[in-house]
């Protein structure tokens, strides 16, 4: 029974929209919590600061954006306010805006600029909102006919390219809290403008060029926790991509988004966004592609709860993968390998509960993984541990996340470090075990001296395919 109120309501708007959503003051608490969470926001609301809200208190800035935006999902009215909900404007909050309009290279030179400079603007500040997946299905610009060749040539396109690998190496290596500030740099100041000129037979190739730019921008940010920022990143790729008439990438990129909703618990959002990059390929393009994205449908179908269809689009994901000819070096988004289908198999297990299994084939892509792959190895490495935890056997856990330990220290991921903190969280009954107990201590930063002499971590093994 809830507590007999001793201060009047005074925040009316709040307590009608409370009573709209069917919460109680614990799952209102919750719910703002959940969402600052997606965009790194660590808040710890309870029941009691509800109360607090109704009675007058205007939270910080950060939790009336993940309110606002709560209240938007959970009532389906993406043009709620602070004010709709009793508070003013904190002013960093930014207001309903459509990144499927306007000027797709304008936005681009923006929002790389904005958050070169940590701007909190339209484009960079906020949360990630369910609202803005709802135009990709009617949104798609026109690809326009090259004409004559203009002063930009290949060798821009290549410089793009070699730029963009390297910073991908770095990703890979390092995470994605890593030269994310080079990126967008490097996007903003030398690339938009050449968008800006491009004409002629070369403007699709640079287009398509920009656009793998700024999926890779994309994919860091949401590795660093950024996810409101990566969404917008994301969806600017769909953009070029429709620009420069690349079907395939921009079935990469919705692709990536469907696997930053899973990830974030939005699993109708990321069937619907991993059967919308299905269908921009509509059953054509290469195998690899095609498989890579097969096994992300097969991911949130499992997360969806139907169980026949998961293992189905599985078996079709192998089928296609090993039909896929060999892919090129220089080939990097979309780069489907076996360790890749191990890793998809391991998280649509996972999702149906068959945590045994799942660790198996988490530790099986880890132990492909290249050197080169260190933080895609350590995060699949984290993810298998977490799964032989849940299989009950904590020893063998505590022994995959040691082997990583040295690893984890090096990267810069907020995916990585919510891995280890799930896994911490997740072994604390079992620190007796003198095992657990060390592999906690070095996950923590603090290694106690080693309990078996002589254990190395598992051996190095391509680049996510994830």
């Amino acid at each position: 029974m809830p507590p007999r109120r001793t201060r009047p309501v005074v925040n009316g708007a709040l307590a009608a929209l409370i009573e709209e959503a069917g919460w109680t003051h614990a799952a209102t608490a919750q719910h703002v919590n959940a969402v600052a969470a997606e965009t790194g926001e660590r808040i710890h609301y309870d029941r009691s600061a509800v109360g607090h809200w109704l009675t007058g208190t205007v939270p910080r800035p950060e939790a009336i954006r993940a309110a606002v935006e709560a209240f938007r999902r959970r009532l389906a009215r993406p043009e709620l306010s602070p004010t709709h909900l009793g508070w003013p404007d904190p002013g960093t909050a930014p207001p309903v805006d459509d990144p499927w309009r306007g000027d797709p290279v304008a936005r681009l030179a923006t929002l790389g600029e904005d958050d070169l400079l940590n701007r909190r603007t339209v484009l960079t500040a906020g949360t990630f909102t369910l609202a803005a997946l709802s135009g990709l299905s009617g949104h798609r610009a026109a690809v326009r006919t090259p004409g004559s060749a203009g002063r930009l040539g290949a060798g821009d396109v290549a410089r793009i390219r070699a730029a963009t690998a390297s910073f991908a190496d770095l990703d890979d290596q390092y995470g994605g809290g890593h030269a994310r500030v080079a990126v967008a740099a490097y996007l903003s100041r030398e690339v938009t403008p050449l968008l800006h000129e491009a004409t002629g037979r070369t403007r699709p190739d640079l287009f398509t060029a920009a656009a793998e730019l700024s999926y890779l921008a994309a994919y860091m940010a949401m590795d660093a926790g950024a996810n409101a920022l990566a969404q917008r990143y994301y969806i600017s790729t769909v953009r070029l991509a429709d620009e420069a008439g690349d079907l395939v990438l921009r079935a990469t990129a919705l692709r990536s988004m469907a696997v930053q909703a899973a990830e974030l618990g939005h699993d109708g959002e990321a069937l619907a966004l991993a059967d919308a990059a299905a269908s921009a390929l509509g059953g054509h393009g290469p195998r690899r592609t095609l498989a890579w994205i097969t096994g992300m449908r097969a991911e949130a179908h499992a997360a969806a709860g139907t169980r026949w269809d998961a293992l189905n689009l599985l078996r079709s994901t192998e089928t296609q993968l090993e039909r896929a000819d060999s892919p090129p070096e220089t080939e990097w988004t979309g780069n489907y390998r076996r360790e890749s289908l191990e890793h998809q198999i391991g998280l649509t297990l996972t999702q149906l509960g068959d945590h045994a299994t799942a660790a198996r084939h988490f530790t099986a892509s880890m132990n492909a993984r290249r050197p080169v792959e260190l933080r895609t190895r350590a995060l699949i490495g984290l993810r298998a541990a977490h799964a032989y935890l849940r299989a009950g056997d904590p020893e063998q856990a505590a022994a995959t996340a040691l082997g990583l330990s040295d690893d984890v220290r090096l990267i810069a991921s907020a995916r990585v470090r919510d891995e280890v903190r799930r896994l911490r969280d997740g072994w604390q009954r079992h620190r007796a075990c003198p095992l657990v107990a060390e592999a906690d201590s070095a996950m923590a930063g603090h290694p106690l001296p080693p309990t078996r002499p002589g254990r190395r971590s598992p051996r190095p093994g391509t680049r996510p395919g994830r």
